[in-house]
């Protein structure tokens, strides 16, 4: 019996048992009774429009779940950033959907809301996937107007992607099912259609109270912007229901009558095969202490179609894995960080986790090849950084750095990034971090993301502020030096865990291991829809 691999396990099991509790906690939206308000409305929530309008609700990918995740806890928080959105088919359509979640505050939009929606209109266009918005909410959240409303990654580049997605020439449907206030308004009507139910869903650019306020009229919600006053007086909505299920039932049909696309990527695709080795094993694999080493491959071997990976430069660089495989039956470029720990060909040791110089070589060259070949990339994150000292500052580390980055930065086939351990600093970025365009990115439940590790970090911020006290002349004993140590590091490790980077959206998700090669299948699936290519350039390359 393998004690280490059964403590990982454990730990594994313990850490999606926790992240299964708190999802079940975030899907109850703003709570029971908000769900029972829904209901007496004749109103559904946001994950029930979506599991009746869904072709099936087990090929839905859920993005930012964990958004606003322990944020804005003065205001009661905001569970999935407000919206409940996702990759998914209707009508055997693969599109983009997003609803609105009226009982977080009315569905009104908090800033991690609009990053949210500006995150999936991104992968639509990335994509060229429809859109379907499903429209339930009060406008912006005004106690934080100032972080939503004027910037340009603010509430109004929605509207501009909107029209920006129109002139893709991509499909955008509109179902409009509470209120949609003020500049939200926008939406529907920038949309190609626009859909109403009746009693429930109205339009306009200012409700009833401030209408009294503006100009002294005295109205109602229905008759100022109401399904049947903007389907038969001012032309803006198309159709109109009296239920939801009729007007998620019409989008059905709707999207059954897309014209097929005659064009892919192209991306190459065979009958899929299972992966060598059971792919459960991966949860005794990954040590439950990350500063621990592992065999990379043996992760590989457990997420790509058998035969398995085919390597590229084996024996140079080898603390980045360069490969090809297939996951799903696609053909996939690997790059992944290594964390045993190896010996080069000169009888040097190298560090697993660490990028040196040969290794970014490697990896920059295979990330070329790949742009050549048209073979999309999977980077699979345990990076630690790049190595640091004289030997590699002599050595060029920050140029043969460059030109990873360089080749990431400027890859032009989809790029997919699954943080399985570490993520930190430079590393985070050479290993295509979200700065780097990733198609989609997801954590699974070990990932730490910072600019370095908590310990390193920890005690950095420690010799600084024990610095500062004794500049003042203050000494400090070792007690109170081990205490202040202590809440540094404590306050640090929550700021490197995947829940504070999912509910930031700086990935789009935390996953089950096992959940990835349907993940990734899927995404390339969804990148395959897109058939524009671009000119692989790098402009200026440090050699």
């Amino acid at each position: 019996m393998d004690l280490d691999f059964n403590k990982n396990e454990d730990n594994m099991k313990q850490a999606l048992n926790q992240l299964r509790n708190r999802f079940q906690k975030i899907s109850l939206g703003g709570g029971i009774k908000s769900i029972d308000k829904q209901h007496e409305k004749n109103k559904q929530t946001a994950r029930e429009r979506l599991a009746y309008l869904l072709d099936d609700d087990a090929s839905f990918l859920e993005i930012g779940a964990f958004a606003g995740y322990e944020m804005y806890e003065e205001y009661g928080g905001c569970p999935a950033g407000g919206t409940v959105a996702g990759i998914g088919y209707i009508s055997g359509r693969q599109c983009v959907v997003l609803a609105n979640d009226q009982t977080v505050k009315a569905g009104a939009w908090f800033p991690i809301t609009g990053k949210k929606n500006l995150r999936m209109q991104e992968i639509a266009m990335e994509n060229h996937l429809p859109v379907i918005y499903i429209v339930d909410s009060a406008g912006v959240f005004l106690p934080l107007q100032d972080e939503i409303f004027p910037d340009k990654e603010h509430f109004g580049r929605i509207f501009r992607n909107n029209a920006k997605i129109s002139a893709m020439g991509l499909t955008q449907l509109s179902a409009v099912m509470g209120p949609c206030v003020a500049g939200g308004a926008y939406l529907p009507i920038m949309s190609d259609e626009t859909l109403m139910v009746e009693g429930n869903g109205s339009i306009f650019l200012a409700g009833p109270y401030l209408v009294k306020a503006a100009i002294g009229e005295n109205t109602d919600a229905e008759t100022l912007g109401g399904a049947l006053t903007h389907t038969s007086i001012s032309g803006i909505a198309d159709y109109r229901f009296k239920t939801e299920f009729e007007c998620l039932d019409q989008i059905k049909k709707i999207m059954s009558t897309l014209g097929h696309q005659t064009q892919s990527a192209g991306f190459d695709r065979i009958k899929s095969k299972e992966p060598v080795k059971h792919p459960e094993e991966i949860y005794g694999l990954i040590p439950s202490d990350a500063t621990k080493p592992y065999n990379m491959l043996e992760i590989i071997d457990r997420l790509v179609d058998a035969p398995g990976i085919q390597e590229y430069k084996e024996d140079y660089g080898k603390t980045i894995i360069c490969g090809y495989a297939r996951i799903d039956g696609w053909a996939v470029g690997i790059v992944a960080n290594q964390r045993l720990i190896v010996k080069t060909k000169k009888g040097e040791v190298q560090l697993g986790g660490v990028i040196y110089n040969d290794s970014a070589d490697k990896a920059a060259r295979f990330i070329m090849n790949c742009n050549q070949k048209k073979i999309p990339l999977l980077f699979l994150q345990d990076v630690t950084g790049f190595m640091v000292g004289t030997r590699s500052e002599h050595s060029g580390i920050i140029k043969d750095g460059a030109k990873m980055v360089n080749a990431v930065a400027n890859s032009v086939v989809p790029k997919f990034t699954i943080i399985v351990g570490n993520s930190y600093g430079a590393g985070n970025y050479a290993m295509c971090g979200k700065a780097y365009d990733p198609r989609i990115i997801f954590a699974w439940p070990g990932a730490r993301i910072a600019v370095m590790g908590g310990d390193q970090a920890a005690k950095t911020l420690l010799q600084i502020q024990v610095a500062s006290l004794q500049s003042k002349g203050k000494e400090i004993d070792p007690a109170e030096e081990k205490k202040l140590l202590d809440e540094i590091r404590n306050r640090y490790e929550k700021q490197t865990s995947p829940y504070y980077a999912a509910a930031r959206l700086w990935v789009d998700g935390i996953i089950d291991p096992l959940d990835t090669r349907k993940i990734i299948s899927e995404a390339i699936k969804a990148a395959n829809n897109n058939p524009e290519s671009t000119v692989f350039k790098t402009g200026v390359f440090q050699v």
